[in-house]
């Protein structure tokens, strides 16, 4: 049969026009289906109203959306995928402002320290909290070292002025923070000292706090270096910055042995694996002076970690020839404290914590490592009732003879002192 273009393109443009034909006489719509949207009805009713069965309309709805104001009907839509809008308006829902803070009367006398500006974003989160920062209304803080940049509510404003003044307004020159931590062996020193001391309220369980004046503190000192059971651990003039953190630290490692494994030598059939804790203490101080330095505010962070006792437990390991191997592992029984707490007080008075009886922060070398008992027993000293002083003494070239070194943190339980006066 022979194939006949002309004929074949006739017959398909005729199939196609019929096709055509048949769709266009149609006359019923396209319709798409689908849920109504919360709140919306054939009425136009908003969601206001009580819900199917008398239950109120927001009844599952938590309290951060129930009664918020409607949306601005020019509110931009958010981009899925979290794409740059492209806007150059922040919102202000609020009555938001933009101020600058100028860093550099305060951060261009600390040209050794690093990053100097964080001191004041730290004491600006401590003043306001951080959930103002992330919920609304919208706000941010952004800080380096010439500037701080802050977009919030004028009232969110008065207050981090408030902080920032006390940095760039405030004393710039080094301070002596007198930092004394004793223990006491029985906490009845309370009975002499009390009428001494005024009780100020701690958020930290166990802790307890007075105020002194210098004078009474001088007594307290005194009442406490005639005990027999009254030990200093230590005594230090820090020279800090004001508003800047300083750390301190005494710890050492103490070895136990955690755990047994198959040795690789053959014999012994068992080798001991080691593990160490570091005991001792760590403490971390902040001191801010109000602008005319009446008052301190001071944030102390510290703890101590004490191995209590190493409690021995008895392993039977196999060996090639059916018998069994003996041997033990140590279990530490740690004690530790905690305290992160924020005070303030005259500047003229002393500050006096007590942590409680807890594990002291040191461990008393014995005079004879012969008759170090606790080699062999795995035992502590015992509990002690940690005190700590804390006494503003102003500039440091008012107070120091010598040129005042930067604190540094020991690593060994019983480094020496130098290098922190």
């Amino acid at each position: 049969m022979r194939f006949c273009p002309n004929r074949y393109l006739a017959s398909l443009a005729t199939a196609i026009a019929s096709f055509l034909l048949a769709f266009s006489v149609s006359s019923d719509p396209v319709h798409a289906q689908g849920m109504p949207l919360p709140g919306s009805g054939p009425s136009g009713q908003t969601g206001t109203g009580a819900a199917a069965g008398g239950m109120p309309a927001n009844a599952g709805t938590p309290p951060s959306l129930q009664n918020q104001p409607m949306s601005p009907p020019n509110r931009p839509a958010p981009l899925p995928g979290a794409q740059a809008s492209g806007g150059g308006t922040l919102p202000q829902t609020a009555g938001q402002e933009h101020r600058v803070y100028d860093l550099r009367p305060y951060t261009g006398y600390l040209t050794k320290h690093d990053r100097p500006e964080q001191a004041i974003v730290d004491w600006v989160l401590r003043e306001t909290g951080t959930d103002v920062w992330f919920t609304s209304p919208f706000g941010f803080l952004n800080a380096d070292r010439d500037q701080l940049s802050v977009y919030h509510t004028p009232e969110m404003h008065e207050v981090v002025t408030g902080i920032v003044d006390r940095f760039v307004a405030g004393e710039k020159d080094p301070q002596v923070l007198s930092l004394r931590v004793m223990t006491v062996g029985n906490p009845n020193w309370r009975s002499r000292a009390h009428l001494l001391m005024q009780h100020v309220n701690v958020d930290s369980p166990g802790v307890q706090a007075w105020l002194l004046s210098k004078e009474n503190a001088a007594l307290v000192l005194n009442l406490l270096r005639q005990r027999t059971d009254t030990r200093q651990v230590q005594a230090l003039d820090l020279i800090t910055y004001n508003g800047q953190t300083e750390k301190l630290a005494s710890t050492r490692g103490r070895n136990y042995v955690q755990n047994v494994k198959p040795a690789a030598t053959g014999w012994p059939p068992y080798e001991p694996e080691t593990g160490e804790i570091q005991e001792g203490y760590r403490l971390e101080i902040s001191p801010l002076l109000s602008v005319d330095g009446s008052a301190i505010d001071c944030v102390i962070k510290a703890s101590i970690d004490q191995v209590d006792q190493l409690k021995p437990v008895e392993l039977d390991l196999p060996l090639p020839n059916a018998q069994v191997h003996r041997t033990k592992i140590d279990v530490p029984q740690v004690v530790s404290w905690r305290l992160h707490e924020r005070f303030r007080w005259p500047s003229d008075m002393v500050l006096l914590l007590s942590c409680g009886v807890i594990a002291s922060p040191e461990r008393p070398q014995a005079a004879m490592p012969l008759f170090n008992l606790e080699m062999l027993t795995g035992t502590t000293a015992g509990r002690a009732d940690a005190l700590m002083f804390i006494e503003f003494r102003g500039r440091a070239s008012e107070n120091l003879t010598t040129t005042p070194l930067v604190p540094q943190i020991s690593a060994g339980f019983g480094a020496p002192h130098r290098g922190r006066y």
